[in-house]
């Protein structure tokens, strides 16, 4: 077997697994962005950033106008993290891009089972640990990214959100809450 170099474009399957004994994350239930960008662990800015140059876009919903407010799910959590992931590994950002619709067009059913590697050019999306072993004894894989750990961390954290709690403020309320006390 070969691990696919990342490239294509499409979007998840609807049909995607995501369990193994964790709590089933609903898609349909919407975190506002600051939870997203907690759970991520990525600042509000960042997060505003991809959803408007359409690196990661909410499926619940976007925003549609000043004082709107966007929704992620589950997935797209998953997404924001696995991208901080290979921000944090000193991947380019084009490259990331690319990575994320590898993943999306991927349709993958089991994710707990997928690894993302790296050579510090390419990413490659790993379905297999004989993929894994291929690559890095062909000397590609520098780095590899565990998908199924970023995501029990995701669905670990998001079980201490309220989805929708009215208490949890990005940076920009916060510092308007701080000025008005």
């Amino acid at each position: 077997m070969n691990a696919r170099e990342v490239t294509g474009e499409a979007s998840f399957a609807d049909d995607l697994l995501f369990t193994d004994g964790m709590p089933q994350m609903d898609d349909e239930v919407g975190y506002r962005g600051a939870v997203a960008a907690r759970a991520a662990g990525i600042t509000y800015r960042q997060l505003d950033y991809w959803a408007r140059t359409e690196l990661v876009v909410p499926t619940v919903r976007g925003a549609s106008g000043s004082g709107s407010q966007r929704l992620y799910g589950f997935r797209d959590i998953l997404v924001l993290k696995l991208v901080k992931r290979l921000l944090d590994t000193g991947i380019s950002l084009q490259q990331i891009r690319t990575a994320v619709e590898q993943l999306r067009a991927a349709g993958i059913r089991d994710l707990a089972g997928t690894t993302l590697m790296s050579d510090g050019a390419s990413v490659y999306l790993c379905t297999s640990n004989d993929e894994v072993i291929d690559l890095v004894s062909r000397g590609q894989g520098v780095f590899g990214i565990a998908v199924g750990k970023v995501l029990r961390e995701v669905e670990t954290t998001l079980v201490e959100f309220d989805p929708q709690a009215p208490d949890v403020q990005d940076e920009l309320s916060a510092r308007r809450a701080a000025r008005s006390a």
